[in-house]
């Protein structure tokens, strides 16, 4: 039976593949001018409920049905939980207390978290070596990041840090619920379905914790708002489930390595922020990680030292 044929990053899915980057990371740029004025819960809502009617105007005019079966749409609150208000809650948080550079490059973490929880559940995707040894060198970068001062002298920073990197897990565990419980569902309907889904989580929520949503802001803050809404949660889904359908997910998990670069570039450009060599270090140590886990390049390198780079093989 002839394999399936592999697929590549032509150039139209490398174009979006950066774009991807560029609005996930303009995420963490956009939550920052947020801050200034809404409070992390209100943010998440903002975050999810703006997006629902950009994506309901795609799932309509692409004609997908919309599931009438409540076993689906418990999936969607399940999911909307997972994989929306837990993560974009505690990412905002951290953002009140480390640079927005500093929270994507713990958020890189995502995919090394997402093959450690995968394996360990899916029986379909078994825990590897690569995918433990990927994992370790992730936590590896974030203690480096982190520094020893964390075991002796916990402080908010620290706990902010700890925050995103719960978020990640969140992400990892919001995989495998997609795979098991909505296998089946159109892709874009599954991303309409989850944020219909956190924004019923998150009215009460902030109702109790944050009170009624201020709608008093300035105009950079709703610009920031929107932008999340439109730019880094709806054109991103619609760009995410596109990479997936054309390059295949293997690819797609490139974007984790891209997204920091954007959003350290628009922190220190436009927020005056400031990398620390101990960040830029672990985010080298999360990338090797990434790159374990994912195998290409240890596959690619094995290539060449067995088709022969200055060492010769009987």
């Amino acid at each position: 039976m002839p394999e399936a044929p592999s697929l590549t990053l032509d150039l139209k899915s490398t174009i979006m593949l950066i774009l991807l980057a560029a609005v996930w990371g303009g995420s963490f740029f956009f939550s920052e001018v947020a801050l200034t004025e809404v409070p992390p819960l209100t943010i998440t809502l903002h975050r999810v409920f703006w997006a629902i009617p950009i994506l309901a105007l795609i799932v309509f005019f692409k004609g997908i049905a919309i599931p009438r079966s409540l076993r689906v749409w418990g999936a969607y609150m399940v999911m909307g939980a997972l994989n929306n208000a837990i993560p974009f809650s505690l990412i905002f948080w951290g953002q009140t207390q480390i640079d927005s550079g500093l929270a994507s490059i713990l958020n890189g973490t995502t995919a090394m978290f997402a093959a450690l929880v995968a394996g360990l559940l899916l029986p379909d995707e078994p825990l590897t070596t690569k995918k433990i040894f990927g994992a370790a060198l992730g936590v590896a970068g974030v203690a480096f990041i982190m520094g020893p001062s964390a075991l002796t002298n916990f402080n908010p920073s620290n706990l902010a840090q700890l925050a995103v990197l719960g978020a990640t897990v969140s992400y990892a565990f919001a995989g495998v619920w997609g795979k098991t419980a909505l296998a089946g569902q159109p892709p874009l309907m599954n991303a309409f379905g989850m944020l219909i889904g956190s924004t019923v989580l998150m009215v009460p929520i902030v109702f109790v914790f944050d009170g009624p949503p201020d709608f008093a802001l300035s105009i950079p803050v709703w610009g920031a708002l929107i932008g999340m809404a439109a730019l880094s949660t709806a054109l991103a889904y619609v760009l995410y489930f596109t990479i997936l359908v054309r390059a295949g997910a293997s690819n797609l998990l490139l974007v984790t390595l891209l997204i920091p670069p954007f959003a350290i570039g628009l922190g220190v450009l436009l927020l005056g922020e400031k990398m620390e060599l101990d960040a830029w270090i672990g985010f080298a140590i999360i990338g090797l990680g990434f790159a374990v886990t994912d195998g290409r390049l240890l596959s690619f390198w094995s290539r060449k030292t067995s088709t022969g780079t200055g060492v010769s093989r009987p």
